[in-house]
């Protein structure tokens, strides 16, 4: 019997429920669009199209890797964050939702849109964030560090991508230990998962993120110590940061903030009501 655009979903969708992925309906679309080379639309239009036997092989390829746990992101090498499409891979962290939180309010603390700004992003990890604020404000340049080569790489691809790459310099370097430059604003999504809960982590997370990225130290917070008491000299005089932070850490990190002289504003929620970005200034 043939295989049809529906057909092929609704197997590969039953597969992934039963290998316990959270989100199968969109994540069997998504394999059928990348291993058929079909559009949403057409599945939608034309659901009894017969496919080839070229397009069921790579589609059942696509399914077994994502029946293993492995990341849709690095499946399709792909991820859409705040208005952008971006290059991730395994190398990277793969942008999540959340985090569009901290480009919010990275842009609110950019105002007025029109002036220039230097925005320093420390663990760009794919680029997300810096990228993001770059292409809400044309005025901006910035500067991206990553202590991994390969990530950088990943930043690179997607500055390229997305016509930046003339606004942003991309810096190996542990944290910031080699800057002197001030900015207007500092932004991070630093690794924040205690050390011992990583492997208690979504298979997805787990066994395929980078370790470099998630592992925040004993407590969650080792990241936040090392680049908190850098802002003084990181920040212009009434410079704003806006920091990421895990479940439970805001008042921790604003603890942290405070003891180091920095002023903080109420933290950013989420769409769960989590608070989820640290915001504050240097006097």
């Amino acid at each position: 019997m043939s295989e049809t655009l529906v057909s092929l979903w609704t197997d590969v969708r039953r597969r992934l429920e039963a290998a316990g992925i959270d989100t199968p309906v969109l994540d069997a679309r998504l394999l059928l669009e990348a291993g058929a080379g079909v559009s949403r639309l057409e599945i939608v239009t034309d659901p009894r199209r017969v496919i080839d036997d070229a397009q069921v092989s790579a589609v059942n390829a696509l399914t077994k890797r994502r029946e293993a746990r492995e990341p849709v992101s690095h499946i399709l090498g792909r991820k859409h964050f705040w208005t952008l499409d971006l290059a991730v891979n395994a190398n990277v962290l793969t942008p999540r939702p959340e985090t569009e939180f901290v480009v919010e309010a990275g842009l609110q603390e950019t105002l007025p849109t029109d002036a220039p700004h230097r925005i320093l992003d420390l663990g760009a990890g794919s680029g997300a964030i810096i990228l993001a604020l770059l292409r809400d404000r044309p005025n901006a340049t910035g500067v991206a560090i990553d202590i991994s080569e390969k990530a950088l790489d990943v930043v690179r691809a997607n500055a390229e991508q997305l016509g930046v790459a003339d606004r942003l310099e991309i810096r190996q370097d542990n944290w910031a230990a080699s800057l002197t430059e001030r900015f207007d604003l500092v932004v991070s999504n630093p690794p924040y998962i205690r050390s011992g809960d990583i492997d208690g982590l979504a298979p997805e997370v787990s066994r395929f993120e980078p370790r470099l990225a998630l592992d925040g130290g004993p407590d969650g917070l080792t990241a936040y110590r090392i680049i908190i008491a850098a802002l003084p000299r990181l920040l212009k005089p009434g410079a704003a940061f806006a920091l990421e932070v895990g479940l439970g850490q805001a008042e921790g990190v604003k603890t942290l903030a405070e003891e180091a002289g920095l002023s903080t504003t109420e933290p950013r929620r989420d769409l769960a009501g989590i608070p989820r970005v640290v915001v504050g200034h240097a006097g």
